[in-house]
């Protein structure tokens, strides 16, 4: 495979023209997710779901999940009130995290970088836009599209999370890479076909990262400025 240098500290195929990138653990500091899913998973027994409803899920999944249940279960009202809860419970604390954190330094140079050599961007994140644009006001102004969890249906690790970004900046999967620092990334790029570079400031090492299919593990996004 043909490759060119993007910068002294990684090699990107030369048909790659967008970057597509997660936001926390890769742009910003990580969310206690652990805490998170506590905190779900203290709501959701207190409707009474069984812990086999949503057993080996991620949070929002879980969410949906014992949402299902209870409407299976003849509890309608109670699936309106616990999935109206539950959501208003994670995005509370995604907000408040981001009253206290910031992007990473050097991001906004590392996109005005992939900018000006022509690489359009785009992040595609879990998070909900509210507390994206808190952590990163400039967001809109440096990246080419959002799409956070408040603008979709399908959430990665479902690759369409990513499609629907690249179908914004109009551009094929071969044409694009994934950065990620947790292994649905990976593993959601890979699904799509694209170039997957793993970094080293979130969730996962990089035995996990390379394992769920990353072409390069990095320290950290910054190595892929100038």
């Amino acid at each position: 495979m043909s490759e060119s240098p993007l910068d002294a500290g990684v090699m990107l195929p030369a048909s790659i023209r967008a970057v597509l990138f997660d936001f926390d653990g890769t742009l910003a500091p990580n969310l206690d997710l652990p805490d998170m899913r506590r905190q779900v998973i203290a709501l959701t027994e207190g409707f009474a779901v069984p812990a086999a409803a949503y057993a080996d899920r991620y949070i929002v999944e879980v969410i949906e999940a014992a949402r299902d249940w209870l409407i299976a279960a003849g509890q309608s009202a109670a699936a309106g009130a616990y999935h109206k809860q539950a959501h208003e419970l994670i995005t509370e604390i995604e907000i408040s995290a981001a009253a206290d954190t910031r992007i990473f330094d050097g991001v906004p140079e590392l996109l005005h970088t992939l900018r000006t050599a022509g690489i359009q961007t785009g992040i595609v994140t879990r998070n909900c836009r509210p507390a994206v644009l808190q952590v990163f006001p400039d967001a809109s102004s440096l990246v080419d599209s959002i799409r956070t969890r408040s603008d979709v249906t399908h959430l990665k690790p479902d690759p369409r999370h990513l499609r629907i970004c690249l179908e914004d900046i109009n551009c094929v999967p071969e044409h694009a890479a994934m950065v990620g620092d947790g292994a649905l990334d990976m593993r959601a790029g890979k699904a799509l076909g694209l170039f997957c570079i793993g970094v080293l400031t979130g969730s996962a090492d990089a035995d996990a990262l390379s394992k769920a299919g990353a072409d390069r593990v990095l320290d950290n996004v910054v190595t892929l400025s100038a």
